[in-house]
């Protein structure tokens, strides 16, 4: 660091993304994106948007925000659209997190809420998840603080029922509850239609999983007009034009193109499914999951090795380092051709090292 960079910011500790390879070709797997991807609808829509790029592009999103608003079936007033999921998050750290009411989450989550945290310096709470990597709801009933849950999470991809979401919205009705929804799709169930049960529900969903747009940059915030107010507020006095031209027309024809998504969100659960079976018969723990990765490990293998053999093959998965993470690696869900790869490579690294 400069001597110049400021002081509030000399311990924070960035949040670090999965490894993007340059150079040698590998299967991806370490970062959950599609395998599959956009239909020629949503390129044809970039390249027709990017013939006005000396123009800047709606601050208000109003083509997009119009159509998720009746897909969604909420009102154009309760939407935000966002640079990725990660800056609706950022928006609800700001603006409803402070010295008098800080956050609350799991200890192991998305590694960005407690970056968030830290950035603003916002005091927050770590609950432990349960042996078992589930989240026990009533950790946060009653909590006065500020509610982030992934859910599904991530990386574990456990889930919580929408049951068991109202359960700690009514026990919080003075805190924001922030329900991040990225990966739904694969077999969760939204919160979206909560919105107008609880005033106090703040929901985010991404397009880059099921809709294919991970490089295009597009999230999405649901909650009640007054919520999303507070969210418009920051995002006009940060950067007004945060979705650009392509993006916006990105996501416009991505949601004109659901039949498309559909079919490839069918195709990763059924692919889940396959891997899950593969391993488990190979000896590995695997977690349930409503996403499009699994959490898994092997006695037979140390976690970080794992992750090291595999890469070496030209495969590429994510490890968490930590006490309770390390022996374990996530693994993102690809085409069935990927997933056989992988579980080649598996089969050698575990006949290597028998013992």
């Amino acid at each position: 660091m400069s001597k110049f960079f400021s002081k509030k910011y000399a311990s924070l500790k960035p949040y670090t993304p999965g490894e993007q390879p340059k150079g040698r070709k590998y299967i991806k797997l370490n970062t959950n994106e599609s395998p599959f991807p956009p239909p020629s609808a949503v390129t044809k829509a970039v390249k027709q948007a990017s013939k006005s790029l000396h123009l800047y592009s709606d601050p208000d999103n109003t083509e997009l925000v119009n159509l998720v608003a009746e897909k969604w079936g909420v009102k154009p007033c309760e939407v935000i659209a966002t640079n990725g999921s990660d800056e609706v998050l950022n928006f609800a750290f700001m603006a409803f997190c402070d010295g008098d009411t800080p956050a609350a989450f799991p200890d192991i989550t998305y590694g960005f809420y407690a970056v968030f945290a830290d950035l603003h310096g916002d005091p927050y709470q770590a609950i432990p998840l349960k042996e078992d990597f589930s989240i026990d709801p009533k950790d946060y009933m009653g909590v006065g603080k500020t509610v982030f849950i992934a859910n599904p999470n991530a990386p574990t991809g456990l889930h919580l029922s929408v049951a068991q979401i109202e359960e700690i919205l009514r026990s919080n009705p003075d805190n924001v509850v922030v329900i991040d929804e990225a990966y739904v799709d694969f077999g969760g169930e939204s919160c979206v239609p909560l919105i107008y049960k609880y005033d106090n529900l703040l929901v985010t969903q991404t397009f880059s999983k099921s809709r294919s747009l991970a490089g295009g940059r597009l999230g999405l915030g649901f909650g009640c007009a007054k919520l999303i107010a507070d969210l418009q507020a920051l995002r006009y006095s940060t950067n007004p034009y945060n979705v650009n031209k392509m993006t916006e027309s990105a996501g416009v024809a991505a949601l004109k193109s659901e039949e498309y998504y559909q079919k490839n969100v069918q195709t990763i659960i059924k692919n889940r499914e396959y891997t899950k079976k593969a391993l488990r018969k190979l000896g590995f723990t695997v977690l349930e999951s409503k996403t499009n990765f699994l959490f898994i490990k092997t006695a037979k293998v140390d976690g970080f090795k794992l992750y090291e053999e595999l890469k070496a093959r030209g495969v590429l998965v994510r490890h968490f380092k930590g006490e309770r993470t390390g022996a374990y690696n996530r693994v993102t869900i690809g085409t069935k051709a990927q997933t056989d790869a992988f579980l080649a490579c598996v089969k050698e690294i575990l006949k290597e090292n028998e013992v």
